[in-house]
């Protein structure tokens, strides 16, 4: 892949398990807050996969599509679009009612200093959504945030360790968790929570921060020492799928990587293969936060696309010039500022 269209049409095409299980999900898909970073790939491999089995299900986008370059290539892959604001009632309410929903709505960085803002997205607006779509089977992402660190040596949280969020974000996104929870109670709606971390395609992620760190010859911190990832189009394979695995009381999945990976390791190799020198700063500390997604792979199989494919690709695009989104994961922050 060396380019932006090369790189879409990796993420958006259907494996074997995705085009199985698309053929029991019954009705259209909407998909709210679309036009983040996974968004369009996940609206877009969703329609190719509704076609790739011929079945005529509708995608729909909802977003504020700030950008609209997004939302006309969403039109042209198929996906309905609509704009608008999520947090306006009357727009919500508006909103068709559609039997399988992914809520993608969220706000992370910038949370520092506008912290009311990315309350009332992240739990009020769970709220009001999980009541407007009661009669939906909802998809909510979510973050391994919500979990405390844990011990760097470990397999890292599952879905029954406590929570402990560090920091407003982390505080805000397990309230989202909470509104969900106590709606699905209340009427009945199956729901699954979709605990991700940490995402990437080879333009953002972990991966991408730390080679264009070393390409720069910029320091490393290693106070987070581990870190889990795992493939955009994976997890948004799994996303599509979870629909099927919905329930009341709402259900928790962890999603990420199999692989427990080193920064300092990570460094290393891509210094040796973009061929320069790596400096560190910081000193790895005992815990780090790391999701154990076992369960996961026992319900969904395991993700397509290793860590050391990634690490190739990441190292090709990199090395090429290949586009970057600009939005570094900030993995490394460890009191929750973000």
């Amino acid at each position: 892949m060396k380019t932006t269209a090369e790189l879409m049409d990796r993420l958006t095409l259907p494996d074997s398990s995705l085009l199985e299980d698309i053929t029991q999900i019954k009705g259209d898909l909407l998909i709210l807050g679309v036009g983040g970073k996974m968004g369009p790939s996940l609206a877009i491999l969703a329609k190719k996969a509704f076609l790739g089995r011929g079945m005529a299900n509708r995608v729909i986008g909802v977003s504020r599509f700030s950008d609209p370059v997004k939302r006309q290539e969403l039109e042209a892959a198929g996906v309905e679009t609509i704009r608008g604001d999520l947090l306006s009632d009357p727009f919500l309410q508006s909103l068709p009612s559609i039997p399988n929903v992914i809520f993608m709505a969220g706000q992370k960085f910038g949370t520092n200093g506008q912290e009311p803002l990315t309350w009332a997205m992240n739990a009020y607006l769970p709220g009001r959504v999980a009541e407007r779509f009661k009669s939906s089977r909802i998809v909510v992402f979510s973050t391994g945030n919500v979990y405390p660190f844990t011990a760097a040596n470990g397999a890292g949280a599952r879905e029954e360790t406590p929570v402990g969020p560090i920091g407003e974000y982390a505080q805000s996104c397990l309230g989202r968790e909470r509104m969900f929870q106590h709606f699905a109670k209340q009427y009945d709606t199956p729901i699954l929570i979709f605990r991700l971390n940490y995402a990437l395609d080879l333009r953002y992620g972990v991966l991408n921060d730390i080679a264009r760190k070393v390409w720069r010859e910029e320091p490393i911190n290693l106070a987070m020492g581990y870190v889990n990832v795992i493939w955009q189009g994976d997890a948004n394979a799994y996303a599509i799928r979870s629909l099927l695995l919905c329930q009341s009381p709402a259900r928790i999945l962890n999603v990420t990587g199999p692989e427990k990976l080193s920064l300092r390791a990570l460094a290393l190799t891509f210094a040796e293969r973009l061929q320069k020198t790596v400096h560190f700063e910081g000193e790895r500390s005992s815990t780090a936060l790391l999701s154990d997604a076992s369960q996961c792979f026992r319900d969904l199989g395991r993700p397509t696309v290793s860590a050391d494919q990634l690490i190739d690709w990441t190292v090709g695009w990199v090395r090429s010039g290949g586009e970057a989104l600009n939005k570094p994961t900030k993995f490394q922050v460890r009191d929750g500022k973000f």
